[in-house]
């Protein structure tokens, strides 16, 4: 059965999310994801670290494929100044909105947070490449 271009992108966005934020917390240094004794999930308890990343990834994905969209289009006058550059910074917001919401992910001030936005867009760039090639 053929998964339709649409959920084929939220498919990418999710594990490139949580691929991103496996391998920000292996080789970017201040960026964590630590497993408390009271980590849950709308009454969920999450008990071990691989839950931590599933779920931050799949909410990253989400925002992704449902907010960067209409964050995209409020900050087109910017993003055509900038040449494109200022969407990163939308890229950012996004990392840094999940880092608000959990506080098991910690990417702290501005170059932890960069350097994982990056990780996260090139795995991104990456497995889109790869799955839009082998149709």
């Amino acid at each position: 059965m053929l998964l339709s271009l649409k959920m084929k992108r939220l498919l990418i966005y999710i594990v490139s999310a949580t691929l991103g934020l496996f391998g920000a917390t292996m080789f970017v240094p201040g960026v964590q994801v630590v497993l408390y004794a009271n980590s849950g999930f709308f009454g969920f308890n999450l008990t071990a670290i691989w839950q931590i990343y599933l779920l931050l990834g799949i909410l990253l994905g989400l925002l992704n494929f449902f907010v960067k969209p209409i964050l995209d289009i409020i900050t087109l006058p910017i993003r055509i100044i900038t040449l494109g550059l200022f969407s990163f910074l939308v890229n950012m917001a996004l990392v840094f909105a999940i880092d608000i919401m959990f506080k098991e992910l910690s990417a702290p001030l501005l170059f932890p947070l960069l350097w994982t936005t990056l990780v996260i867009w090139i795995i991104t760039f990456l497995l889109s490449r790869f799955v839009t090639t082998n149709e």
